[in-house]
């Protein structure tokens, strides 16, 4: 029991000793009924002092059992705080007032994962399907972006003013399920890096050829018109896609054992790209070397890029560049141009590629969920090897083989809708035409000098 427990006991002890010494001070010699009374009177008093002690000891015992509760309630360890150390530790949704793609995860205060996908799904008409002039009508693999989903994150370190970044994505194919490229699961992206204002962002391991990157803004009217540190390109399976090729690297499109530097200086963008050979004793033989600029006008009236690139396939050298950017005329028209050139050796003693090609393109945005792009591009390939078919080589193909060669052109046009749902989800209808001049042949016309291609399609980011 506690010290006010005691307390109270004592006090109420004294007040009950007092009123019984008041009670023999007040007797004295008396007459007898006078006597009864005072008897009475005493024995009701004592009644009352009786009944006030049973409920002192009952009060006592409440006293006792809310003070013990009490001593366990302090001495016990304090309770722990799930809701305070969720906002530490456990994965968090952030939610943002501004549309991001993907969903971002809080996991630690230092560290932020973003989970994202796409999918698009394609439905289209292919002229010249066969070397009997049919068509074909089916889904295709998708016609504006590659199916994908990913992973990215960053870590902060040095007190946050830089982080570790990571990106994962592998792409797949929406008709079957399959991966994109079988076997391969990341094949879009797997790197990781440091980014930080001084810095400028340091990526390596497999990612997007640095050259692609620069020229999307211009190669078509479909990705940003900014020259960012973020990863760009342009569309994925049609006729229209093919300026991409003079964007490449040894392994294509994408660097593999690749290393990419890209920084904003103002309104400038700089960007140096190398790409590993992985070759012993031979540094140059599958290496690449980018070196691109970038430049972002004030108030976005307009934007220009170009790069420089040399890469080695099979101890061939190919030389490639090219220059463009584009224009905003008022908040609802934008105009967007380059031009490509490649030099590059062939094997078989048929001397040098020399490709040139030029893209002019427009996208109009009016008010409400529709957009509207129209393009044409012109490939100009002279003294392109050719394989035992005799249709020209992708231009970063290995030339090491060739034996023969052509010259001609591909020049084509296009034209597409898009109604947006919203921010992440879309339909579009698309269309292009193909026209194959001289001893220009690809596989795709099956012998014949044009094609004609319309796309359908529905595509939603998450």
């Amino acid at each position: 029991m506690n010290k006010n427990g005691r307390m109270q006991r004592t006090t109420i002890h004294l007040a009950v000793a007092g009123a019984l010494a008041a009670l023999a001070l007040s007797a004295g010699p008396a007459r007898a009924d006078a006597t009864s009374d005072l008897k009475a009177e005493i024995a009701a008093q004592r009644a009352q002092l009786e009944e006030q002690r049973l409920r002192l000891e009952a009060m006592e015992k409440k006293l006792d059992a809310v003070t013990t509760t009490a001593q366990q309630q302090a001495s016990a360890p304090a309770a722990p705080q799930p809701v305070a150390q969720a906002k530490s530790w456990a994965p968090q949704l952030i939610a943002s007032a501004d549309w991001q793609p993907g969903f971002t995860f809080q996991v630690t205060p230092e560290d932020t994962v973003t989970l994202y996908g796409l999918i698009d799904a394609t439905i289209s008409d292919i002229s010249n399907a066969n070397s009997k002039g049919d068509h074909k009508r089916s889904y295709q693999t998708a016609w504006m972006s590659g199916d994908r989903w990913g992973i990215t994150g960053k870590h902060e370190i040095w007190g946050g003013s830089t982080n570790i970044i990571f990106k994962l994505e592998s792409e797949f194919d929406y008709q079957t399920g399959e991966e994109d490229t079988p076997g391969v699961l990341f094949n879009r992206d797997a790197w990781i890096g440091f980014q930080s204002e001084a810095l400028g962002k340091l990526t390596f391991g497999r990612q997007n050829a640095l050259a692609r990157d620069f020229t999307g803004i211009y190669g078509d009217p479909y990705t940003s018109a900014r020259v960012t540190l973020e990863e760009g390109g342009y569309t994925n399976v049609n006729n229209f896609k093919q300026l991409i090729f003079y964007a490449a690297s040894a392994t294509g499109t994408r660097y593999d054992r690749g290393m990419v530097w890209k920084k904003d200086f103002g309104g400038f963008v700089a960007g140096l790209g190398y790409q590993f050979g992985g070759v012993a004793g031979d540094y140059q033989k599958g290496s690449t070397q980018t070196v691109a600029l970038g430049y972002n006008a004030p108030g976005d009236i307009f934007h220009l890029a170009g790069y420089y690139n040399h890469f080695n396939v099979n101890d061939l050298v190919f030389k490639q560049y090219s220059f463009g950017g584009n224009v905003q005329l008022g908040p609802v028209v934008r105009l967007n141009a380059g031009y490509y050139k490649q030099d590059s050796e062939q094997g078989g003693n048929v001397g040098n590629r020399k490709d040139h090609a030029y893209t002019v393109s427009s996208k109009f945005t009016p008010a409400g969920p529709f957009d509207y792009e129209l393009g044409y591009q012109v490939i100009h390939a002279s003294n392109a090897g050719v394989n035992g078919a005799g249709n020209v080589l992708t231009p970063y193909a290995d030339a090491a083989g060739v034996t023969r060669t052509a010259t001609g052109d591909k020049k084509t046009t296009y034209i597409s809708g898009f109604y947006h749902f919203d921010r992440r989800a879309e339909l579009y209808l698309a269309a292009d035409y193909m026209k194959l001049m001289d001893g220009y042949k690809l596989a795709v016309t099956n012998g014949h000098a044009s094609q004609v291609e319309v796309g359908l399609g529905m595509r939603i980011r998450f």
